[in-house]
């Protein structure tokens, strides 16, 4: 449902929405330290 909207306001495919999207979360949960973390991921965040 989430690609489906997203794919509204997506100027490529619908599978590129999705590769874009998974992307996205892969960098915002494994690579981009978070503030509220203290500087770590929140898959760090998870396996501690």
């Amino acid at each position: 449902m989430r690609i489906d909207r997203f794919h509204h306001s997506w100027v490529g495919s619908q599978s590129s929405a999705r590769e874009w999207l998974e992307q996205f979360m892969h960098y915002y949960n494994r690579q981009r330290p978070h503030q509220a973390l203290d500087g770590k991921t929140p898959i760090e965040e998870v396996q501690n």
